[in-house]
């Protein structure tokens, strides 16, 4: 493995109304999501600082005050944010002020922030000692990248993305593992476990939880290598997060898995079974009521559970209500709906959005509602559910040649029907018909890796009439 790319990797861009973190607040923001090497989620959103936007900053990023009012603030975005960077190196241009940025607005809504970052600026010196100049416009101009909207926070992503992706294939492993140490920061001390509980630690696929002295679960997480991944937590310059984990873990637990998708099914689980408050079991999605004249148009429908194949014509699928208003006012601010008719506002009579000139006015008969509902149909459009590429359901087998240890997954319509251990348990699996039930962690989990490349070629239909 690459070592730029040996742990997942969350860059980061932010637009901001000015440089102080402490008086100044964030008006964009995108993450690029990379995983062993490979980006596999790419997310951005306008954000209402609550203040101004100085005239000279509005100028330099292209960003208005009307382009983030109505926009989603920190504290709505914050939990998803959180969530997009969980488990990653955090990485910027400069990523002192992106990590102070994105620091002081998480210290607002009380959400621990202290990553591992990773400075490409610092890793741009590294590599290239000879030349002088290690900004963002310098970069793009000596490695020749084409660039449109400079200074939005993807555009700015995508390019600290390009530029570690040549990186990867220009220098060998010594000198881009050196370039690391001097461009990043890592944990430090060597936990105090009991003894032999590191020697114990295996190097295959797996699952782990670090506990502490009073049994309470610290971290739980997944490796193809899981000897390495444990003692990578520690080994470093001594952060102060590997400080404070090294003075807590008391016990290591381990599970063997087949693979990579054996790992990531298996730490979901956990983290339901020990933190189910932090990844609560809920989807989504909305319908449409046809030739309905009063608001709202649309309505609120439980997706966790479900069979997809009952679900008619369903809009989204969504962790919460929080992150379906969101999508919701964006969609709302894009196409010029009626916050009133979709839901969003209540009461009678012309809408906020109205008075700002941004709704059409089906809320004080200047539209038609059904001219109104037309576009708002075309916008959801863009948020059917993804299909399923298979004619019915599929098998996924894996296995870990040095252990032995197999899996083979079982899914149909996203839903995950079950894992078998070994043939027997697969002719049970499929001879007892499981339901489908909808579960969005998993759906996307899944989604997920099927992009990883290689993977999808590992996927068997199974005759329909089986599940």
């Amino acid at each position: 493995m690459n070592p730029l790319f040996e742990r997942p990797l969350a860059i980061v861009d932010l637009e901001t109304t000015g440089a102080d973190p402490h008086r100044d607040r964030i008006t964009e923001v995108a993450i690029v999501r990379v995983e062993g090497g490979v980006e596999v989620e790419r997310w951005s959103s306008l954000v209402d600082p609550e203040m101004p936007i100085p005239r000279r900053i509005q100028e330099f990023t292209g960003i208005s005050n009307e382009m983030v009012a109505g926009a989603p603030n920190f504290r709505a975005l914050a939990d998803e944010i959180a969530q997009r960077l969980a488990g990653a190196v955090f990485v910027a241009h400069n990523a002192r002020f992106d990590y102070n940025f994105l620091r002081a607005a998480f210290a607002q809504r009380q959400i621990a922030f202290d990553p591992p970052v990773l400075c490409t600026v610092k890793l741009s010196r590294a590599l290239y000692p000879e030349h002088a100049r290690h900004g963002l416009d310098a970069i793009v101009e000596r490695h020749g990248y084409a660039v449109e909207n400079r200074h939005r926070a993807m555009t700015d992503a995508d390019l600290v993305w390009q530029f570690m992706q040549e990186a990867a294939g220009l220098f060998d492993h010594d000198r881009l593992l050196l370039a690391l140490r001097r461009a990043g920061s890592e944990g430090a001390a060597v936990p105090r476990l009991p003894e032999g509980d590191l020697e114990a630690l295996p190097e295959a696929p797996g699952v782990y939880l670090l506990f502490g002295a009073g049994g309470q679960l610290l971290q739980c997480g997944r490796s193809n290598h899981l000897r390495s991944k444990v003692l990578g937590l520690f080994t470093g310059r001594g952060d102060a997060k590997s400080v404070k984990l090294s003075a807590q873990v008391r016990r290591v637990e381990t599970e063997f898995t087949a693979g990579d998708l054996d790992s990531q099914l298996r730490e979901l689980a956990l983290l339901r079974r020990h933190v189910p408050e932090k990844h609560p079991s809920r989807s989504l999605g909305w319908r449409f009521i046809p030739n309905r004249r009063r608001p709202p148009v649309l309505e609120e429908c439980e997706l966790h559970g479900s069979d997809p194949c009952e679900w008619g014509d369903v809009f989204g699928t969504f962790r919460g209500q929080r992150e379906a208003d969101n999508t919701l006012r964006e969609l709302v601010l894009l196409h010029r709906l009626c916050p009133q008719r979709v839901g969003l506002e209540n009461g009678r009579g012309a809408c906020q959005a109205y008075g700002l000139k941004r709704c059409d006015g089906v809320c004080v008969d200047a539209e038609r509602p059904e001219i109104h509902d037309a576009r708002l149909l075309r916008a959801l459009a863009s948020l059917a559910p993804r299909a399923w590429p298979w004619a019915g359901p599929v098998a996924i087998a894996e296995l870990h040649e040095e252990s032995g240890r197999a899996a083979t997954h079982v899914f149909d319509q996203w839903c995950h029907l079950g894992t078998a251990r070994d043939e027997a348990a697969l002719e049970g699996l499929l001879s007892e018909a499981p339901s489908r039930k909808f579960d969005l962690e998993i759906a996307r989990l899944l989604q997920r890796w099927l992009m990883q490349p290689g993977h999808a070629m590992a996927v068997r239909p199974l005759p329909q009439r089986v599940v």
